[in-house]
């Protein structure tokens, strides 16, 4: 099973870049963040002529998730269960067995403290959503942009000041939390030292001198984390005509039935 997630940073802007994308990698999930479109504007046609069906919620200019899967699935939900703010943040599919939730965590930066609560309150919902699943002995994974550099090798020197709200104190706590549940970082469990950035600004000249950030993650429940075969970034992604400055971060899974063979 493939699983990949990529800030698309706009999916209409760049469709193209994504289509071309997805006939590479054929991925068997991709959960797309930052949209920025209402759902009725999502181009859904062609991603169906692609082959996958699509769970989109969407919101005008601003956010937005959708998640494109190839085979049959069904949503679980379209929000986060939890969580007050009504900005489109979050979908959560069920496909192959597998409960996957695609997330856009705030970036807590604007909006001064109530801006940076509302961040904190969206992590909290999201551990309560993860407690339950454990409870019900569900797989999951619970993917996206989180906007959090949890330790100091996801920030490079000088990309962020120590006020930034990818790095306070808080937020990394609360990532912790999260991981302490019994959930686990995809990419650290196979890659345990050394930068592996997933977003790069445009500004600063940030992709040319290397300045990037990790803040994009998979957290998988403790019988995927058991499937776990790879998790890298598509760098390659950054250096396209008119990327996002995300790129796709793929994690690939173990057929759960050669697992028990």
């Amino acid at each position: 099973m493939k699983l990949a997630t990529w800030n698309v940073n706009s999916v209409r802007q760049r469709l193209d870049l994504v289509l071309d994308w997805l006939k590479r990698e054929q991925p068997d999930v991709l959960m797309m963040q930052e949209i920025k479109c209402e759902t009725d504007q999502f181009p859904k046609a062609a991603f169906e002529d692609a082959g996958y069906g699509c769970a989109v919620v969407g919101q005008k200019s601003y956010n937005g998730v959708a998640t494109l899967v190839r085979g049959d699935f069904s949503v679980t939900t379209d929000r986060l269960p939890g969580f007050s703010d009504p900005a489109a943040r979050y979908v959560e599919v069920n496909t192959q067995g597998v409960v996957l939730g695609n997330l856009y965590l705030p970036n807590g930066n604007s909006g001064g403290e109530q801006g940076y609560a509302t961040k904190l309150e969206f992590l909290s919902a999201l551990t309560g959503r993860a407690r339950l699943l454990l409870a019900e002995e569900t797989d999951f994974a619970l993917a996206g942009d989180y906007n959090i550099c949890p330790a100091p090798i996801d920030c490079a020197p000088g990309a962020l000041g120590p006020e930034d709200a990818l790095v306070r104190p808080q937020s990394r706590a609360a990532y912790r939390r999260l991981l302490w549940l019994g959930l686990t970082d995809a990419l650290r469990a196979l890659h345990l030292t050394g930068a592996a950035y997933t977003f790069w600004d445009y500004q600063a000249r940030a992709w040319e001198r290397d300045c990037g950030l990790r803040i994009d993650h998979m957290l998988l429940s403790p019988r995927l984390a058991e499937r776990l075969q790879t998790a890298e970034p598509d760098r390659n992604e950054r250096a396209m005509p008119r990327p996002s400055d995300h790129v796709p971060f793929i994690v690939t899974l173990k057929d759960s039935a050669k697992l028990s063979a």
